[in-house]
């Protein structure tokens, strides 16, 4: 039996319509950084297959499949895989994993370098984005072609 309270996947809020498994992987990114709005910019234009699906830290998917820890902190780049959830640089080297081109190749290095020494820098970064990058006062709103790759 699972413990509903470490079960990311849990029901934690109002029901949220989830994608099919076939749709691909769901990015949960901190809706108000300039760094994670330039991240998610980034991953549109070159995910041309789709595979990736975005959705805010401070909406309701992520209050039904994230972890409370992780959804109050904002200060992890978090995606939901079909193995799980991932956090941080196994994160990032996922995603790039995901993209054509030579961008899984990088991803493939990335994961290479030992965690501690990888997630040292993720999390400086993560520390200083907002005065490195900037802050908006709301989240992204995705366009009207992107919306279907947006979830709430």
């Amino acid at each position: 039996m699972t413990d509903p309270a470490r079960n990311p996947l849990s029901a934690q809020s109002s029901p949220v319509e989830m994608p099919s498994t076939t749709a691909g992987s769901i990015v949960f990114f901190d809706g108000v950084c300039g760094l994670c709005n330039s991240s998610v910019n980034f991953l549109l234009t070159r995910d041309t297959t789709g595979r990736l699906l975005f959705a805010p830290l401070q909406g309701q998917t992520a209050a039904a499949m994230v972890p409370a820890d992780d959804r109050e902190s904002l200060n992890t780049l978090l995606v939901h895989t079909p193995l799980g959830l991932l956090r941080r640089t196994d994160a990032v080297a996922y995603i790039l994993r995901q993209l054509p081109g030579l961008w899984p190749i990088w991803g493939w290095m990335l994961a290479c370098l030992p965690r501690f020494i990888r997630d040292t820098g993720y999390r400086w970064v993560a520390r200083n984005r907002y005065r490195l990058f900037g802050q908006h006062e709301t989240c992204r709103l995705p366009t009207s072609e992107e919306r279907a790759r947006f979830m709430p």
